[in-house]
């Protein structure tokens, strides 16, 4: 799941992203409206974090310019204001959700993949290909029955290939899906996570190279 967090508040926006980040979501950050929109015409999200009261382009904007858009991203709504009608007048712009200031970073994250269920098909709890078993809900892997110890990104790597169910499944796929806009799209770093991922789940091989493709677990 790819997120993208619109909040002015630095030390906010930077805490949120990443608290994400260590539930192995790609998560990206705006600081203000102009930025937010940027993005999002940039980046296909699943869910957009949005602050309501953003400087430069309000946060209603975005909302409304998302929504407008026929974006596919639900929107997650912040803001200080608790009252009933502040939440009424945030959903009625568009927003698929409203969270007021402050919070529990845990209602956060159950809000935010409650969403990122709604933007995609909802994955079963486990995912099981070859041999391998992958529980979402307790980010753990086991290869007939052996306990694999993966890294976030390699997690988010595998969870992808399994979610094909055996087609395959492009670089550029796992780069948008996995990690965030800072990295550099000719970078190695597919590759390399990759290598690391095979070998930790071991022989027999399974995760198959399709030359000039990408990878798939047939």
């Amino acid at each position: 799941m790819r997120v993208l967090v619109a909040e002015d508040e630095r030390m906010l926006a930077d805490s949120i992203a990443e608290g994400l980040r260590g539930e192995a979501l790609a998560v990206d950050v705006a600081y203000d409206g102009e930025a937010a929109l940027e993005r999002l015409h940039v980046h296909e999200y699943d869910v957009l974090v949005l602050d309501r009261d953003l400087p430069g382009v309000h946060g209603d904007e975005v909302c409304r310019a998302v929504v407008a858009d026929g974006a596919l991203v639900r929107v997650l709504m912040l803001t200080a204001a608790s009252d009933v009608r502040s939440r009424v007048e945030g959903l009625s712009l568009g927003a698929d959700d409203y969270l007021s200031k402050p919070f529990a970073f845990e209602e956060l994250v159950a809000r935010v993949h409650a969403l990122g269920r709604r933007t995609r098909p909802a994955d079963p709890p486990m995912l099981e290909r070859a041999g391998i078993r992958l529980d979402r809900a307790h980010r753990q892997v086991f290869r007939d029955g052996r306990y694999v110890p993966l890294s976030r990104k390699e997690f988010g790597v595998l969870a992808e290939l399994l979610r094909a169910d055996g087609a395959v499944v492009s670089a550029e796929t796992l780069l948008e899906k996995v990690w965030d806009e800072h990295i550099d799209p000719f970078t190695n770093t597919v590759r390399t996570t990759m290598m690391k991922l095979r070998r930790k789940i071991g022989d027999p091989p399974v995760i198959e190279t399709v030359t000039g493709v990408g990878y798939r677990i047939p």
